[in-house]
C-alpha cells in the first residue's frame, strides 16, 4: 500500500496539472525529490502529466525515463505528451515499445497521426487495432472518421460506420458529429442529411458540420434555413457556424437565379450581422472577414470598408477580402490603393492577394497592370496563371495569352481544365488551327480531353478554325454534353453556312431534353436569315416567344435581321418597337434593314430618333444610315452624316463609310466629286471602293475614271472577273468596240473566268438553287437540267 505522503503530494499536484501552474508544480517536484519518493511510479506519472500540460516536453520525457518500472499509465502519459509536442517519429517509437498496449495507447497514437496529416498511417494502425481484437471507443472512431474525411475515403468511412452501429455507439453524439463531418466532406450530402435528421439532440457542432456541407455543395437556401432552425431551437451559436452561414450569404449573390434570392440572402446576412453583434463575435477576425466578404459580394463596399476599419486585429486574409471586394465591384484603382496600403502596414501580400489584384485589373480591362501583378508572384500557381490568361482572352489579347501559355508549359506547370478552355478560346479568336491541335494533344496527355468543359472548347475551336468535321468528331465522342457543347456545334454549322445541319442539330438538341438558350436561338435565327427562309424563321420566333427568350437583346437583334433580310420590314419594326431593352446592335439592324429594303427615309428618321434618345451611335450605325442615304438618293444627308462622324461623335471613318459616300455620289452622277474624294481618302487599297467607283462609271459612261478603277482592281485582285466585264461594258456602251475586245482578250490571256450566276426559288419542298451555264442553259446546283426555261429563270432571279 502506498505511503500516505504519496497521496498527499499527488493531491497537491492535481490542481497544478489542471491550472497548468508550472512553478507550483516544480516546487512540489522538489518536495518529492527531498522526501525520497522520486522512484514512485504513481507520482512520476503525475509529473509527466504536469510537464506535458505545461508544454515542458523535455521535462516530461526526463520524468518518464526516471521511472524504474513504468506501467501502462506511464507509457500512455508520455505517449500523449510526445504526440502533443508534434514529434510523431518518437511517439511511434514509444508506441512500439509499450509492452502491453490498451485502447488508450492505440487511441492516442491513431489520434496523433490523424491530426498530424498522416491519415493513411492512422487508418493502418486502426486496422491493426481491430486485428488485435481490441474494441474501439468513441475516441477511436472520431479519429478514424476524421482521417477518412481528410482522405475523402468514403469506403473506409462506411465500413467504420457499420462497426459503429454494431458496437452500439451510433447514438453517441461525439461519434455522430464525426460521421456527419465525414459524409459532408466526402460530398455525400443525402447521407449526411439523413444522419442529421435522425440525431436526437444535435448540438452546435452538428449544425455547423451540416451547414458547412450544404454551403460547400451549393445548397445555399437549405443552409440558411438550417441556421434559422438552429437559432429557433436555442442551440448555442458559435463563431464557426456564423462564418459558414455568412459564406452562404456571400455565395448566393453569385449563384442565385433571381433578384429575389439575392435580396433574401442579403437580408439574412444583415440579420446574422445582428446576431454577431449580440454574441460579441465582431472582434473575432474570422467572423469579421466573413462579414466583410458578404457585404463586398453584395456590392456594399461602404459597409465592407467600415467593418474592415473596425476590426481590432487585421490579418492578411482581411486585406485579401477587401481587395477582392473592390476588384469584384470593378474598382481597380481602389483595389490597388488598398494593396499599397497593405504593404505600408508591413503585411506581405500572398498569392491570394495577387490573384485578387489580377481579377480587379482584369475586370476593369487593365491587362497591363494585371500582368505586373502576375509577375510579382514568385511561384505562380495554375490558378494565378488562369486569372491572367482569362484577362487576356476577355480583352481579346490572344497573342499575349498564347505566349503566356507557352511560358507556363516551359515552367512545368500542369494546366487544368480551365487553362485549356481559356487557351482554346484564344485559338478560336485568332483562328489558329495548328495551335488548337497542339492544345488538343496536351489535353489528351493530361487526360482532360474527355472533360465536358474542355471538349466544348475543342468543338468551338475546330468549328471557328474551319474544321467542322473535327468539331463533329469531338462532339460525337463526348459522353456528357451540356448546352454549351450543343451551342458550339450549332453555331459552328451556322458559321460555315451549313444551315440545314444547324436546324437538324437544334431539333436533336431539343429531343435530347436540352433546353435551348439565347445563343441556340440566335444561331438558328441566323441560319433562317442565310437561307432567306421566312416560314422557318417564323417558327423559330414563335418558339422563342414560348420559351421567353424574346426579351433578350441578342436574340431580338437576330430576329430583326431575319425579318429585314426576308423583306418583311414592317414585322421587323413591330418587333423592334416591342423590345423592352434595345442595345446598339438592335438599332443598327433596324436601320440597316430599312436601308437594304429601299426604305431610306424611314432609316434616316429612325437614326435621327436614335440620336434624340441620346443613344450613342457606333461605326456600324453610320454604315447603315449612309447605305440608306446612298440607296435612296439622299446625297446631301449622307454627306452631312459622314461629316458628323468625327466632329460630333469621335468616330474615324473607315473604308466602308467612304464606300457608302462614293456609292451615293456615283448613283447621283457626281463623278467629279468622286475624283476629289479619292484624292483625299486614306484607304484606297480596298477593292470594294474601286468596285463602287467602277459601277458608277458603267452607269454614267465615264471610260477614263472607269479604266483607272479597273486597273486598281486588276492590281489588287487580278483573278476577279468583275472589273474586266464592267470595263468592257463601258467601252461597248460608248462604241469603243476595239477597246472592249482588247479587255476581253486581256481577261482570256490572264486566265480569268467569269463567275456563273446563281438564283434560287422557295416552294413547299424547300429552297432550290439554280446556276446559269454558258452552254447547257439552266441547270440546278447539282448539275441536273432544270425544267424551267430561260424566261422563267429570269422571273425566279428577279
Amino acid at each position: 500500500m502506498a505511503h500516505p505522503r504519496v497521496f498527499q503530494l499527488a493531491n497537491l499536484l492535481q490542481p497544478c496539472i489542471k491550472k497548468k501552474a508550472l512553478l507550483s508544480g516544480k516546487a512540489i517536484h522538489a518536495q518529492i525529490l527531498t522526501s525520497g519518493f522520486s522512484l514512485d511510479t504513481f507520482l512520476s506519472n503525475r509529473l509527466v502529466e504536469l510537464y506535458s500540460q505545461c508544454n515542458q516536453f523535455e521535462s516530461a520525457l526526463n520524468s518518464f525515463y526516471a521511472i524504474p518500472n513504468p506501467n501502462v499509465f506511464s507509457w500512455n502519459a508520455i505517449l500523449c505528451s510526445v504526440s502533443k509536442s508534434g514529434n510523431i517519429d518518437l511517439a511511434h517509437q514509444l508506441f512500439d515499445q509499450i509492452p502491453e498496449k490498451n485502447v488508450v495507447s492505440w487511441n492516442t497514437m491513431i489520434g496523433a497521426l490523424a491530426r498530424r496529416g498522416q491519415e493513411e498511417k492512422a487508418l493502418d494502425l486502426y486496422h491493426g487495432m481491430i486485428q488485435q481484437g481490441l474494441m474501439p471507443s468513441h475516441f477511436t472512431f472520431a479519429s478514424v472518421l476524421s482521417a477518412c474525411a481528410s482522405l475523402i475515403d468514403l469506403v473506409d468511412g462506411k465500413i467504420c460506420h457499420g462497426l459503429i452501429v454494431k458496437v452500439g455507439l451510433d447514438s453517441n453524439l461525439f461519434v455522430e458529429n464525426a460521421l456527419l463531418a465525414m459524409y459532408t466532406k466526402c460530398g455525400i450530402l443525402d447521407d449526411a442529411t439523413m444522419l442529421f435528421d435522425e440525431m436526437t439532440r444535435p448540438n452546435e457542432v452538428s449544425f455547423t458540420a451540416i451547414i458547412g456541407g450544404l454551403v460547400q455543395s451549393g445548397c445555399i437556401a437549405e443552409a440558411l434555413r438550417l441556421f434559422a432552425r438552429m437559432h429557433r431551437n436555442n442551440v448555442c451559436i458559435d463563431q464557426v457556424a456564423v462564418s459558414s452561414v455568412l459564406g452562404a450569404c456571400a455565395k448566393t449573390e453569385e449563384e442565385a437565379n433571381s433578384p429575389d434570392q439575392i435580396s433574401f440572402s442579403y437580408t439574412v446576412g444583415q440579420a446574422i450581422h445582428a446576431i454577431v453583434l449580440k454574441h460579441g463575435f465582431e472582434s473575432e477576425s474570422h467572423v469579421g472577414n466573413s462579414l466583410i466578404d458578404m457585404y463586398a459580394k453584395h456590392g456594399n463596399m461602404e459597409k465592407a470598408n467600415f467593418l474592415f476599419k473596425s476590426l481590432p486585429s487585421i490579418n492578411v486574409v482581411s486585406w485579401n477580402v477587401i481587395i477582392a471586394g473592390y476588384g469584384k465591384n470593378g474598382d481597380a484603382d481602389k483595389a490597388i490603393e488598398m494593396w499599397k496600403l497593405m504593404q505600408e502596414y508591413q503585411f506581405e501580400p500572398d498569392e491570394v492577394t495577387y490573384i485578387s489584384m489580377l481579377s480587379a485589373c482584369v475586370k476593369s480591362g487593365d491587362t497591363e497592370t494585371a500582368r505586373q501583378m502576375f509577375d510579382k508572384i514568385k511561384s505562380p500557381s495554375v490558378a494565378s496563371c488562369n486569372a491572367i490568361l482569362s484577362g487576356y482572352c476577355q480583352n481579346e489579347d490572344h497573342v499575349e495569352a498564347i505566349e503566356l501559355f507557352r511560358e507556363i508549359k516551359f515552367a512545368n506547370l500542369e494546366p487544368n481544365r480551365t487553362t485549356l478552355a481559356i487557351i482554346l478560346s484564344s485559338c478560336s479568336g485568332m483562328g489558329i488551327l495548328t495551335l488548337g491541335k497542339q492544345v488538343h494533344a496536351a489535353a489528351m496527355r493530361f487526360i482532360l480531353h474527355e472533360d465536358m468543359f474542355v471538349s466544348s472548347g475543342l468543338v468551338d475551336m475546330y468549328s471557328k478554325c474551319g474544321d467542322i468535321e473535327a468539331a463533329r468528331q469531338v462532339f460525337d465522342r463526348m459522353t456528357d454534353r451540356d448546352v454549351v457543347s450543343w451551342n458550339s456545334m450549332i453555331t459552328g454549322f451556322a458559321y460555315h453556312s451549313l444551315n440545314r445541319e444547324a436546324f437538324s442539330f437544334f431539333k436533336i438538341m431539343k429531343e435530347d431534353g436540352m433546353s435551348p438558350t439565347e445563343s441556340s436561338y440566335a444561331s438558328v435565327i441566323n441560319s433562317c436569315t442565310k437561307l432567306s427562309s421566312l416560314p422557318q424563321g417564323r417558327q423559330a420566333h414563335a418558339q422563342i416567344i414560348k420559351d421567353g427568350h424574346d426579351i433578350d437583346t441578342y436574340v431580338g437583334s437576330s430576329i430583326i435581321d431575319m425579318y429585314a433580310k426576308c423583306g418583311i420590314v414592317n414585322e421587323a419594326r413591330c418587333f423592334f418597337d416591342s423590345m423592352p431593352l434595345k442595345n446598339i446592335v438592335s438599332w443598327n439592324e433596324m436601320i440597316h434593314g430599312y436601308a437594304k429594303n429601299g426604305y431610306g427615309e424611314e432609316a434616316i428618321k429612325l437614326f435621327e430618333y436614335m440620336l434624340d434618345t441620346k443613344k450613342k451611335p457606333d461605326s456600324v450605325t453610320f454604315i447603315a444610315v449612309l447605305t440608306a442615304c446612298s440607296h435612296s438618293g439622299f446625297v446631301d444627308k449622307g454627306i452631312k452624316f459622314f461629316n458628323s462622324m468625327q466632329i460630333e461623335h469621335g468616330i474615324e471613318p473607315l473604308a466602308d463609310h467612304y464606300t457608302c459616300i462614293l456609292d451615293a455620289l456615283g448613283r447621283a452622277g457626281c463623278l467629279r466629286d468622286i475624283k476629289l474624294l479619292l484624292e483625299k481618302m486614306p484607304c484606297t487599297d480596298d477593292p470594294i471602293v474601286w468596285e463602287v467607283v467602277l459601277s458608277a462609271c458603267v452607269v454614267h459612261g465615264d471610260a477614263s475614271l472607269g479604266r483607272k478603277a479597273a486597273e486598281e482592281l486588276f492590281r489588287i485582285d487580278p483573278k476577279n472577273s468583275a472589273p474586266y466585264v464592267l470595263l468592257a461594258n463601258i467601252y461597248a456602251s460608248t462604241g469603243r468596240w476595239a477597246d472592249a475586245t482588247a479587255v476581253r482578250k486581256l481577261m482570256s490571256d490572264r486566265g480569268v473566268i467569269k463567275d456563273r450566276g446563281y438564283s434560287w426559288i422557295h416552294n413547299k419542298s424547300g429552297v432550290h438553287a439554280f446556276m446559269v451555264d454558258d452552254f447547257l442553259g439552266l441547270v440546278d446546283g447539282n448539275g441536273r437540267k432544270s425544267n424551267c426555261d430561260a424566261h422563267s429563270h429570269e422571273i425566279c432571279a428577279a
